[in-house]
């Protein structure tokens, strides 16, 4: 794990456990040895944090730099604590750690009022349970190949259930109530396709970077879709405009 990935893991566990923690528990927590943890608490402290600890009692961030003061509105601390809520029902444990982890950096930096406020919202996110196909690959691995625009190696089972293997540039997640929709440049089309998650049977890298045409293939496949719908294209700011994504072309090999 990487060092600074380590001091910021070590730091959500401080805000998230009831203090004081003892060692033996942020070391399990981080998933590191005692002696490793001894060196980054002496190294977040060099670099400004206020972390007590006795020997017996255990460890309480009793302030934290790292993040400025923040401040929100009641229905902005709703809102935030209503999207974070909704990853529970992504069936996807590192992102719902993910986004308790950061709403726990968010909730230590607010004013006493408002923390009580994210503690206690009236907002909740409710869906039926097993709507969504379960995913056989390793997702943090499809997240890292489209962050890092490396291409990947699937073998994929379409809706006709016919099995292809190709590779392909990921490009974007879009996550619905139903499905997990990959966005990605086929190689062997040469064209946009549409893949259900749930139906990629096997996927690794395959080590061709297409940095940095990412952005431009988004933007041409929103154009696309927006032409087609008879639409003036929307501002691409994120992997996929608003987070979805039609399926139109699913059903081609």
């Amino acid at each position: 794990m990487a060092r600074q990935d380590r001091l910021m893991r070590l730091m959500d566990a401080l805000r998230r456990l009831p203090a004081p923690v003892t060692a033996a528990r942020l070391a399990a927590e981080t998933e590191i040895s005692l002696r490793q943890l001894y060196r980054d608490i002496a190294t977040l402290r060099a670099g400004g944090a206020l972390i007590d600890g006795a020997a017996g009692v255990g460890y309480a961030l009793t302030e934290d730099p790292v993040l400025p003061p923040q401040s929100f509105s009641r229905i902005e601390i709703e809102a935030l604590m209503l999207g974070i809520g909704s990853l529970d029902h992504l069936d996807d444990p590192t992102l719902s750690r993910a986004g308790r982890d950061a709403v726990a950096r968010i909730i230590a930096t607010l004013p006493d009022r408002q923390a009580r406020q994210a503690m206690h919202t009236v907002l909740r996110t409710w869906r039926p349970t097993d709507t969504r196909p379960e995913v056989a690959v390793d997702m943090d691995l499809l997240r890292q190949a489209c962050w890092e625009e490396t291409s990947v190696w699937i073998r994929y089972r379409d809706l006709k259930d016919r099995r292809t293997e190709r590779e392909v540039w990921p490009l974007g997640l879009s996550y619905s109530p139903e499905a997990l929709m990959l966005l990605a440049f086929c190689q062997v089309r040469q064209d946009y396709r549409l893949f259900h998650v749930a139906r990629i049977e096997d996927l690794r890298l395959a080590g061709t970077s297409f940095r940095p045409r990412r952005t431009q293939l988004l933007r041409t496949y929103v154009a696309h879709r927006a032409a087609e719908a008879g639409e003036s294209p929307p501002v691409l700011d994120g992997p996929l405009q608003n987070g979805h994504c039609s399926a139109g072309k699913t059903g081609r090999r």
